[in-house]
């Protein structure tokens, strides 16, 4: 379906607007009470000119004074409510659509997020729906609004003279076929303008993550250069932009002009013929001026609907991206900890290089497997093919006897446990950062957890225990992973992965964190894929990968016996240079 045609923007609009139907009919009602005002009031500045010409009893022209004034004063009152109503609308629509995209992203696989930058999908959640946001209170407002007011004023005119409403009637339709017919014209520019952006903020945030290392390598000026290729793409498409609006601002200056010359032609010739009165000559000039100002403000929208269109079509094109790991049918979980077999694995990435080959091995309930092997040999791939990151392209890995296509991603996901070397702290306090900002998680349980992790002490040296305000980069690479280890240990799932977990930790601070993650595995099955001969002293059995395949894997204490194992030869040259 084309995301640009009207007939998919409306069903856009109707997705989210159904579940304010009250408050979108209470500013209907609003609008119509505002619309009848504009339409009245040119009806009272007659009857004053005509009352006046004739001279009339200053009674009468005092109270159509007084009514033009009071209706004023309710139009400005109206207009208030009426924008401050519509802004709450839109951002209450808007704020919805943010939170369906986030949860979409969310959703989405490991290679759409490697394929683009977090200030990329910034732009698109919080840039794109922000134009959303102007578009849903000023379309509902000026478009929608003064198109109904265009048709009062239509019906006026015929009701003053057909001759005179049917002209206007012909002005009206070619300015609306002008100011319309540039619209998807300019709006692929502005489309290009949002891309060019998203690329900007993407660029910007990516450097601003990675900024001490660009200091530190020398790598600013680059970075400048780099981004200013980004402005020289950036300057032709909004100029592009700006060129469009600026041509459909001036052919409709040059419409109002006309439609202005042939009011004042008409008033003038049915005046002198004496078919209408001066108040009624003015009534149509001022009804021209009336016609004037619905097709200005649609004018003056047209940039926002133009942006909103833009912004519409890449918020389509996102949620029209599938992820390839979807849900399964759902499954009977087995109690306790769960076993791992993996049955002829073999998965590459985007490319055709395997990066496992043929993998098949069986981890039993509670055994606690070290993964070794050099960069590239596949040791996080695997970890992320047990959380469904990715699915292999052939055979199967089963958890306690079910394969992991059968299983609901957010019940799999509850019954693993994931530690990596890098740990998201968010600015919020440690227990948020611990509960992952989960309410019913009681303080109780949460410090009885860390009580049983040996982490007492810790906690208690924090300035305000649990109310502790933490941000990124406000704890050391030891305490960070403390808390991630506590993070899965209030969970209670029964597989575990640490991912190189403790591969920048000094071996002092390793000392502490050792006693915690001995807790964490007792009782669990789990995987710890490890550079470090401290960590093998925890594992049962040693699994070596070498390319992709199985080089070695069996109990730890019977290859480390056998002269003639893999596993003999790294520890006799040392883990940590064998594996480099």
């Amino acid at each position: 379906m084309a995301y640009t045609s009207v007939r998919y923007q409306g069903r856009f609009l109707v997705r989210y607007l159904a579940r304010e139907r009250g408050a979108l009919v209470v500013l209907a009602a609003v609008i119509a009470l505002v619309l009848t005002i504009q339409l009245v009031t040119p009806q009272i500045v007659r009857a004053f000119i005509d009352t006046a010409a004739r001279k009339g009893p200053l009674s009468l022209l005092l109270s159509l004074a007084a009514g033009y004034l009071g209706l004023g004063f309710i139009n400005q009152g109206l207009g208030v409510f009426e924008a401050y109503f519509a802004q709450t609308l839109a951002w209450t629509v808007t704020n919805r659509v943010r939170l369906d995209l986030v949860q979409h992203c969310l959703q989405l696989d490991r290679s759409f997020h490697a394929a683009r930058t977090p200030g990329e999908l910034i732009e698109r959640v919080d840039g794109d729906v922000n134009n959303l946001a102007n578009f849903f209170s000023r379309f509902i407002i000026y478009v929608f609004g003064n198109a109904l007011l265009l048709i009062g004023i239509l019906v006026m005119l015929y009701y003053v003279d057909w001759r005179v409403g049917l002209t206007m009637t012909l002005f009206a339709g070619g300015a609306m076929a002008l100011l319309f017919g540039a619209r998807n014209w300019a709006g692929k520019r502005w489309a290009a303008v949002r891309q060019s952006a998203a690329e900007l903020y993407g660029f910007i945030g990516e450097r601003l993550a990675a900024i001490e290392d660009l200091r530190a390598n020398g790598a600013v000026a680059y970075t400048l250069t780099q981004m200013q290729r980004i402005f020289v793409r950036f300057l032709p498409r909004q100029l592009a932009s700006g060129v469009a609006w600026a041509l459909t601002d001036n052919a409709s200056y040059t419409t109002f002009t006309v439609g202005t010359g042939l009011a004042l032609l008409w008033a003038g010739y049915l005046f002198h013929r004496g078919e209408i009165t001066i108040g009624t000559a003015f009534l149509i000039y001022q009804y021209n001026e009336l016609l004037r100002q619905p097709l200005e403000q649609i004018r003056n929208q047209l940039q926002d609907l133009q942006r909103a269109v833009a912004g519409l079509i890449r918020i389509e094109e996102l949620f029209g991206i599938k992820p390839l790991i979807t849900d399964g049918p759902g499954c009977s979980v087995p109690h306790g900890p769960l076993g791992l077999e993996f049955q002829g694995v073999t998965f590459a990435y985007e490319s055709d290089e395997h990066v496992l080959r043929e993998i098949s091995l069986t981890i039993p309930p509670r055994r606690v497997v070290g993964v070794l092997g050099p960069t590239g040999s596949g040791k996080t791939t695997l970890a992320r093919l047990l959380m469904r990151f990715h699915d292999p392209q052939e055979g199967s890995i089963r958890l306690g006897g079910i394969d992991l296509r059968q299983w609901r991603l957010a019940e799999l996901r509850q019954h693993l446990g994931v530690v990596t070397q890098e740990v998201q702290l968010f600015r919020a306090s440690l227990r948020d950062n611990l509960t992952l900002f989960d309410p019913h998680l009681q303080d109780g349980h949460i410090i009885n957890a860390l009580n049983d992790l040996g982490l007492g002490s810790w906690l208690r040296s924090l300035p305000a225990g649990l109310d502790t305000p933490l941000q990124p980069g406000g704890l050391s690479a030891g305490e960070a992973q403390l808390l991630a280890f506590s993070r899965v240990f209030l969970r209670n799932p029964q597989l575990i992965i640490l991912d190189e977990a403790s591969s920048r930790i000094d071996p002092a601070t390793e000392r502490h964190v050792r006693f915690a993650l001995e807790r964490l595995l007792t009782g669990r099955t789990a995987i710890i894929i490890a550079h470090r001969l401290s960590t093998l002293d925890l594992v049962d059995d040693v699994l070596l990968l070498s390319h992709g395949q199985i080089v070695e894997y069996g109990a730890r204490a019977e290859l480390a016996r056998d002269p003639t194992s893999q596993l003999t030869a790294l520890l006799q040259v040392g883990l940590e240079v064998a594996l480099v």
